[in-house]
């Protein structure tokens, strides 16, 4: 069995079949052409430069194709690379042709995420935003549970939107048991639909790029756009201020401007939410990195995070 890109260390020679998540055409100082790729298979991802790339490389080897990848397993500014020595397409007979199969998932199966989600839809009591996320969810059931969360930084798997939402509507549920101020439906509400413009917003769960309206718009705006028809859809009025403050929940998720929501929150609720999406989101990517470091040690520096590393503690649990 060949072995997974996780379980090559520095230094490791590298003969496997992986998944092209990215590749990015670019020049070098000289002008010559190279790719920039992104390599992934279920267990992890890892980058690496095609030097002086031909026109037929270049139309060759693109995002989510499956390819023979032979070369060393180095490390660039603190990041693991590889060295390519060989690439070619996966197209003789035998060899593994389902981009699916390099995918990494979500840590609990479909069916679950699904039974859960639905539990926390029904904790929303106020009519209105429970129309809204049902419509929603139904409108768009298979890509939220199976698209990612993200292009490459937090919950970058498939399943990961699902799976990222259902997270902080347990983080959601178990703040308004401890802050009863807080309204549990509105703050439910924002948890399920914040991040359902996401599957606008990017491809799909194989080699996951962003879509034109995604790089142009954004996920926010793009649903609230998307809850806004629904509204209309179901004859509501959007001026109803219940209207108006989840819409406003959605758009501050973000927290600041310079991070893509075009408010800052101005209520509880859209702080909470901005709060334990920030929470979310840094410990999945935290415990990303740890899951790749041996105990006594730094992680990689992870960009998401300011491009810190992290130490590994020798913990008893």
């Amino acid at each position: 069995m060949a072995k997974l890109i996780q379980e090559y260390m520095d230094g490791d020679t590298v003969d496997s079949f992986v998944l092209i998540k990215n590749a990015d055409v670019r020049l070098t100082k000289n002008g010559k052409t190279y790719l920039s790729l992104v390599f992934s298979d279920r267990s992890d991802n890892i980058s690496g430069n095609l030097w002086d790339a031909s026109d037929d490389q270049v139309a060759q080897f693109i995002p989510g194709k499956i390819v023979k990848l032979e070369g060393k397993r180095g490390s660039y500014r603190e990041q693991p690379q590889i060295q390519i020595t060989h690439l070619r397409l996966a197209n003789q007979p035998g060899e593994p042709d389902n981009p699916g199969d390099f995918m990494q998932h979500a840590p609990i199966k479909e069916v679950e995420l699904q039974n859960e989600l639905n539990d926390y839809v029904l904790a929303v009591t106020q009519p209105m935003w429970n129309r809204l996320i049902r419509k929603l969810f139904t409108d768009y059931h298979d890509q939220f549970l199976r698209y990612p969360a993200a292009k490459s930084n937090h919950h970058a798997f498939a399943g990961g939107l699902a799976y990222h939402s259902l997270s902080i509507a347990r983080l959601a549920n178990g703040v308004v048991a401890q802050y009863p101020q807080i309204n549990k439906s509105l703050l439910l509400a924002g948890a399920l639909l914040h991040d359902l413009g996401k599957v606008l917003e990017l491809s799909g769960p194989v080699a996951t790029q962003y879509t034109v309206p995604g790089n142009l718009i954004g996920h926010i705006t793009l649903l609230d756009e998307q809850v806004v028809l629904a509204a209309r859809e179901l004859n509501f009025d959007i001026e109803d201020e219940n209207m108006i403050l989840l819409r406003h929940v959605i758009l501050a998720h973000h927290g600041l401007l310079e991070y893509g929501s075009p408010v800052r929150p101005m209520i509880m609720e859209a702080e909470v939410l901005h709060r334990l999406d920030e929470l979310d989101a840094s410990i999945e990517m935290m415990s990303a990195a740890l899951d790749k470091t041996e105990t006594g040690h730094f992680s990689d520096r992870i960009f998401g995070l300011d491009n810190r590393h992290f130490y590994k503690p020798n913990l008893e649990q």
